[in-house]
């Protein structure tokens, strides 16, 4: 297990996924797995056990390409409006512990938060009015308008494209290991994982350096603020 030691003054640019890691995971887990599937058999007269293996078998199809994260590439794939569905489970929509206080001493320290997710627009939305996460952002932006995932290399010569940070400067926080690889591939300086982006489930990474919770930062970057940065 790493343990977690960052250099806050040689970093002025975070970058911070969404789901799984300021949003916990529970809500899309629980959409994909039991809602979509409850729904698509009700929409579609089929079994739920049809509807979960068909779907399961879709989903499995995309991974990790722009359009296993396309609500648009969904609704027309499986004839059915994703968007309006996953607006019957918002109320699951939560924010991580210590997600607010986190933000809020990553700007009292005088650093650029950018939201980076592979979110579709649509789905980005939703969650940016349930949880008003926007006001403690500087830039938010969707792999969608890069028109690539998180994953490909080319996400990251455009997002250093257009926001110009310098790579070994910055920190990355994101929930999924393949996307920590990607960053590292590029040149991200520093990386970091989450343990346990689902509240629901349980999982422990040793991949990269991980946090259970933005808490266990708080010091360094507490003592960071105090030094302006």
């Amino acid at each position: 297990m790493h343990t977690v030691n960052l250099d806050w003054n040689a970093i002025d640019t975070v970058l911070l996924d969404m789901d799984g890691t300021l949003l916990d995971l529970h809500f899309d887990n629980y959409f994909w797995l039991t809602h979509l599937p409850l729904r698509y058999a009700a929409i579609h007269n089929v079994s739920e056990a049809d509807a979960r293996e068909y779907l399961m078998s879709c989903i499995k199809d995309q991974e990790g390409t722009l359009n296993w994260y396309c609500l648009e590439y969904w609704s027309k794939t499986l004839k059915l409006d994703v968007r309006a569905l996953k607006d019957e489970i918002k109320h699951k929509i939560q924010v991580r512990p210590h997600v607010a206080a986190f933000l809020q001493l990553l700007k009292a320290a005088k650093k650029k938060v950018i939201l980076i997710t592979n979110a579709h627009p649509q789905s980005l939305s939703l969650k940016l009015e349930v949880t008003a996460l926007d006001k403690w952002l500087d830039i938010i932006i969707s792999s969608h308008e890069f028109k690539e995932p998180k994953e490909a290399q080319a996400f990251w010569y455009e997002l250093v494209r257009k926001e110009k940070f310098k790579p070994q400067k910055a920190l990355f926080i994101d929930d999924t290991v393949r996307i920590l690889d990607s960053a590292r591939t590029f040149g991200i300086g520093h990386l970091l994982c989450i343990h346990q982006p689902d509240s629901q489930t349980h999982r422990r990474i040793d991949a990269y350096p991980s946090i259970d919770h933005f808490d266990e930062l708080f010091t360094g970057l507490n003592a960071a603020g105090a030094s302006g940065g």
